[in-house]
């Protein structure tokens, strides 16, 4: 296998390296299972493989792998991967690209201020579950989830089961027992619980999100787009910050050490939800895998 150029880059940081979630793009066409070991390798939530270097339709060919399965979508690799497009491949700054991914092309811009932006698909709410399963899973209290609104799969083309909590105390002291999630999620398409509440860390923030232990082996996540995406387009499903618009931020990540920042829009236009989501991209890192012997 002749070698690879890859890059480690920070998305949805605060401002400065290893903040956000980390990602490995590399650029290059390998076999898939190839890929999936390079993605176990690195061991990253997810890793992604630019597959050309010239468009097809417009946009950049794009595979996203987790340590142990390839995904359709997943938010932070877009804004990431499309960085590391625009700085090595377009080397100019244009205000937009797409990406081609399995569940359709993505529209990324990018921002004057340095914020890139993704519009995600719109969402789909599906299943509703009981609060008292929930709150089992999590090791918390029934009474910690805001029973005012329904906890809900939701998908933008990644699922994740929304649950708003009462308190920042109770989204920290959630710990997942895995085997009831596995049980729970089986006859489902999420992949992990999405936690939130309206009190923040930050004061400047709105939301304060963690999205836990999934069941495809990612541990706890620092920032999330694709979950993100799906509680911005919850909040004026559900009318929750009143009104058919929002425009905040949401902290994720300060659980784990790796405090991150993430810019929600989401507006009802006719019979959907326009959600956007957007972040700050740091490169941290640039190598060359090396050929085999």
């Amino acid at each position: 296998m002749s070698r690879m150029e890859f890059y480690i880059v920070d998305v949805f940081t605060i401002g400065r390296k290893y903040t956000g979630n980390q990602l490995a793009v590399y650029l290059g066409d390998p076999p898939a299972s190839l890929m999936q070991q390079l993605a176990k390798e690195i061991n990253f939530s997810e890793t992604t493989f630019v597959t050309a270097d010239v468009p097809e339709n417009g946009g950049y060919n794009v595979r996203i792998f987790m340590p142990e399965v390839e995904v359709d979508f997943a938010g932070h690799p877009v804004l990431g991967t499309a960085f590391v497009i625009r700085r090595e491949y377009i080397r100019q700054p244009v205000e937009q690209l797409l990406l081609n991914l399995p569940l359709g092309q993505i529209r990324v811009t990018f921002g004057a201020d340095g914020i890139i932006w993704m519009r995600q698909n719109n969402p789909t709410f599906g299943a509703r579950f009981n609060a008292a399963d929930l709150a089992r899973i999590l090791n918390i209290d029934e009474s910690d989830i805001d029973s005012r609104y329904p906890i809900q799969e939701v998908s933008t083309g990644m699922a994740f089961v929304l649950a708003p909590l009462r308190s920042l105390a109770a989204v920290q002291k959630a710990r997942v027992n895995l085997d009831r999630l596995r049980a729970l999620l089986g006859a489902h398409d999420a992949i992990a619980p999405a936690i939130f509440c309206a009190e923040t860390l930050n004061p400047e923030n709105d939301i304060h999100v963690r999205v836990l232990d999934d069941i495809y082996g990612a541990p706890e996540d620092p920032a999330t787009g694709s979950a993100n995406g799906c509680i911005a387009g919850y909040l004026v499903k559900h009318g929750v910050r009143g009104g058919d618009h929002i425009a905040i931020r949401s902290e994720q990540g300060y659980q784990i050490g790796r405090p991150s920042l993430l810019h929600l829009e989401a507006r009802q236009s006719d019979e959907e939800i326009v959600i956007r989501v957007g972040g700050r991209v740091e490169l941290v890192a640039q190598g060359q895998l090396a050929a085999d012997d």
